[in-house]
């Protein structure tokens, strides 16, 4: 269980302050002009939490845990990036499905940028838990 924790939290965090930045620098930059009046202003907090609940739990389980049973950074990086793959996917080709003015270069972006950023906190997340806890 403490193993979980740790790659829960490891995880979290890296992917919470990635994800603020490309946040901060992308939401004036690329979602506000090829979106306008679909954002809201700010975020949803309630929404947003619940989220990174959810995903970084799906990382944890789908990504971190078979490279910590395999011993191999490559595992959680390679799960990590097909995660992200298909989460934002999900996401945004069923947007661009059933929304009217839903943007292509924003399904683009958000493909590259969920496959980047979950690989990163996958491998980030199972180093920190290994060496968390190979030391105890």
């Amino acid at each position: 269980m403490k193993t979980y924790g740790i790659a829960y939290v490891a995880t979290g965090l890296v992917f919470l302050a990635i994800d603020a930045i490309w946040l901060t620098v992308a939401a004036q930059r690329l979602y506000r002009p090829l979106m306008g009046d679909m954002l809201v202003d700010g975020f949803r907090l309630a929404p947003a939490v619940l989220f990174y609940l959810v995903y970084i739990a799906g990382i944890v389980v789908f990504a971190i845990l078979p490279a910590l049973a395999s011993d191999r950074w490559t595992t959680a990086t390679s799960f990590g990036a097909f995660l992200g793959l298909f989460a934002y996917a999900t996401y945004d080709l069923t947007n661009q499905a059933t929304l009217k003015n839903w943007p292509v270069m924003v399904t683009v972006a958000d493909l590259c940028w969920g496959t980047f950023l979950t690989a990163v906190a996958a491998t980030a997340g199972f180093l920190i838990t290994r060496a968390f806890t190979s030391a105890s």
